[in-house]
């Protein structure tokens, strides 16, 4: 497992090339200096509590995101499809699943 900061920078690097955002242009929305962005982004520097609200706000994202690992980002973003999904399919779903795996492990203790 990560350490909270290298999860950190890894995140805010990449949500700000996914909001296509150079550091000068972040560095613009939170109100503070490019030279800080990239002092962060190598790990030279860390930011404040605040700071880390104003990136988030920035990158459009909610401030945990930027502490989450990836998988569990993706456990997440699954959790909330599913969620969202009328129940019926939901167990349909969960049933062909269930035996699909059924079937491959079956056909894998087959000699």
């Amino acid at each position: 497992m990560k350490n909270l900061r290298s999860i950190f920078i890894e995140n805010m690097k990449n949500y700000r090339k996914k909001e296509k955002l150079s550091q000068m242009q972040l560095a613009e929305a939170c109100n503070t200096a490019p030279a800080y962005i990239g002092q962060i982004e190598i790990g030279n520097r860390f930011p404040s509590i605040e700071m880390i609200s104003h990136i988030a706000e920035a990158l459009k994202v909610e401030p945990y995101r930027l502490f989450m690992e990836e998988n569990a980002k993706e456990d997440e973003e699954m959790t909330l499809f599913l969620e969202k999904m009328p129940r019926r399919i939901r167990k349909e779903l969960i049933t062909r699943l269930i035996a699909g795996l059924q079937s491959g492990v079956e056909a894998a203790l087959e000699p």
